[in-house]
């Protein structure tokens, strides 16, 4: 490959104590987490609204934020403010009014008691709002290019938008890009996909249609109640379409959410295989395939599926969703064991309870088992965040440092949400403290974690 050498003078156009790249549910949680610690913090983000996979990509509704038994609230803080905050304007439901085995948890059980429905534009507009009311500075349609860097030491980013390049200085950068841009930048060692293959799962074009009675949906099920105990929705309609040649997308069930809005359904269906999200080209033919998808899963929808005769496509996501790329290597890796056992850790920073939804990287199976194979609760350490080998640096949200399996559970939106409040609790406090991140008192931080809401669950 030829390379050329660029140089160009940067203007510094900002200095913070925080500096947060990328504003989906982690960003969030991260900036209005270190704000409300008495950070100055800046967020990043590339896209002119916040959100990240709930807006850009209409991924939802946000997974389980409860236990296994749905009995306890785990994610709560700023995931929780957002929601009642969305409810308020009738954008949301909150998931303590959703169970599981209905329209709003797409007819299943494992991993969909406590979901929450949400519309995609009061997410928009709530998220920002309450960043403003933390006094959280935005730079939207702001995109990241590389971390400054003193040895190894981060010190802030340079960015480009519409004004050229710029740079902002920072005391601690935290990494909520999803795919450990700022760390993979800076030097920090990662891995990606499976151990065997490094094979990483599919992606999946969202998009959301209108015009469904879901009344004759209950009634499909009601006559099909195996499809929601061996969590194969829709099943029989699959089957019967791929006899007649009708159906291609390589999924073996559909995952169909009713949304707040009446007659409107979020499509989790399109499988897009073999793509890699942290290359280009793998994205680009992800983006065009998932809406040639789309538009075959329309059709199916119309001809084989009840109340979904007179669908009609609203939207597709600006941007393919994306489930896995790159797993920093940080002072601790959450494994599948400990997400079985409910592992306690005397540094856990979130909980969750998402069961390992693990999709085949090269066919139409995986997605959430009712196996039993997490525990009721389990728990989350603040060295997952913490990366190794680069300082003043924090990473959250699905590329924190996990096995592919157990990345499999925590990279859903809720827990995303509470690794991001700890990143940012954790930056202000070691701000104050004056230390780097990754000394941060543990004590201290998770006492201001549960001052602000965070649930962190108990040793037992």
């Amino acid at each position: 490959m030829d390379h050329i050498q660029f140089q160009r003078e940067v203007p510094i156009v900002r200095t913070c104590d925080v500096l947060v790249i990328g504003g989906g549910p982690a960003g969030l949680g991260a900036a209005i987490g270190s704000a409300k610690t008495g950070a100055r913090t800046t967020l990043v983000e590339r896209y002119g609204f916040l959100g990240g996979n709930a807006t850009a990509s209409l991924v939802g509704p946000f997974m389980t934020s409860f236990s296994a038994d749905g009995r306890v609230q785990v994610v709560r803080g700023v995931f929780d403010e957002l929601v009642r905050r969305m409810e308020d304007i009738g954008g949301a439901v909150h998931p303590s009014k959703v169970p599981a085995g209905v329209a709003q948890s797409a007819y299943m059980k494992p991993g969909h008691i406590g979901v929450t429905p949400f519309d995609p534009e009061a997410m928009k507009l709530v998220s920002a709002e309450l960043c403003l009311e933390h006094e959280v500075e935005l730079m939207l349609h702001t995109v990241f290019i590389d971390p400054l860097l003193d040895g190894e030491r981060v010190q802030g980013a340079v960015l480009h938008n519409k004004e050229g390049l710029q740079a902002v200085h920072a005391a601690t950068v935290i990494d909520c890009s999803a795919d450990a841009d700022v760390a993979a930048r800076a030097g920090v060692p990662f891995k990606q996909g499976r151990d065997s293959d490094h094979l990483t799962q599919p992606m999946t074009m969202f998009c959301r249609v209108g015009n469904v009675e879901r009344e004759a949906v209950d009634a499909y099920f009601a006559a099909h109640p195996e499809e929601i105990e061996e969590r194969l929705a829709f099943a029989s309609c699959i089957r019967a379409a791929q006899v007649s040649g009708d159906y291609a997308p390589p999924r073996e069930r559909l995952s169909l959410y009713e949304s707040p809005q009446p007659g409107v359904w979020r499509v989790n269906a399109s499988r897009i295989l073999g793509a890699d999200g942290t290359k280009v080209a793998d994205l680009t033919r992800a983006e065009i395939e998932g809406r040639r998808q789309v538009f075959q899963i329309l059709g199916f929808l119309q001809r084989w599926v009840p109340g979904f005769e007179r669908a009609v496509l609203l939207d597709t996501g600006a941007q393919v969703g994306v489930r896995e790329t790159r797993r920093i290597e940080g002072e601790y890796t959450l494994t599948q064991d400990d997400l079985m056992t409910g592992r306690y850790f005397e540094d856990t920073v979130a909980c969750a309870a998402y069961p390992m939804d693990i999709h085949d990287p090269t066919g139409a199976g995986g997605g959430v088992s009712n196996r039993g194979e997490t525990a009721n609760v389990y728990h989350i350490p603040y060295r997952c965040l913490v990366p190794k080998r680069i300082e003043q640096l924090l990473v959250a949200g699905r590329c924190v440092s996990a096995t592919h399996e157990a990345l499999g559970a925590i990279r859903v939106m809720p827990p995303s949400f509470a690794m991001g409040e700890a990143a940012g609790t954790a930056a202000a406090l070691a701000i104050q403290e004056g230390v780097p991140p990754r000394a941060v008192p543990i004590g201290w931080l998770r006492e201001t974690l549960e001052s602000h809401g965070a649930y962190l669950g108990s040793a037992t």
